[in-house]
C-alpha cells in the first residue's frame, strides 16, 4: 500500500510505520526522562526545605542554581518532547520529511540526524540569520 503525501511523492505503509515507530519510541523516551527529572527535581526541593539551618548566602546560592539548573532541564525534555509530538502529527498528515518553510523535501541524512526536524539547511539558516 502506497501513501501519498500533500507534495505528491509517496511512501510505503511499511516505511510510514517504521518512521512512526521511531518518532514514538523517541517520544517515550522523552516522556520517561521528564518523569525522572521531575521526581529528582521534587526530592531535591525536598532536601532543600528541610535542610537549611545554617545555610550562608553560598549554600543558599547553590541550592538555587541547582533548582534553575533543575528547571531548566525540565523545560528543554519538555520542548524536545513537543518536537517529536509534532513529527509525528505531520507523519499523520502526510507533510513530515518536507520544509515547513520551501515545502522542499528535508534530505533523509538531516531526519535520521534530527528526525523531529520541520524545516530544511537552507531554511533553517535564514530563520535563524533572521533572529540574530
Amino acid at each position: 500500500m502506497l501513501v501519498h503525501d500533500t507534495v505528491g511523492t509517496t511512501r510505503s505503509q511499511m516505511e510510514i510505520d517504521q518512521i512512526r515507530q521511531s518518532l514514538q519510541a523517541r517520544y517515550d523516551e522523552l516522556t520517561a526522562e521528564y518523569d525522572q527529572a521531575v521526581l529528582q527535581s521534587q526530592v531535591l526541593r525536598l532536601v532543600e526545605v528541610g535542610d537549611t539551618a545554617g545555610d550562608d548566602q553560598a549554600d543558599s546560592g547553590t541550592k538555587t542554581a541547582e533548582r534553575d539548573t533543575a528547571q531548566s532541564l525540565l523545560r528543554t525534555i519538555l520542548d524536545r518532547r513537543a518536537q517529536f509530538e509534532h513529527a509525528l502529527g505531520r507523519l499523520q498528515e502526510g507533510t513530515y520529511g518536507w520544509c515547513e518553510g520551501c515545502s522542499a523535501a528535508i534530505p533523509v541524512e538531516r531526519l535520521e540526524i534530527f528526525p523531529s526536524a520541520t524545516t530544511c539547511v537552507t531554511c533553517k539558516q535564514t530563520r535563524e540569520r533572521r533572529a540574530a
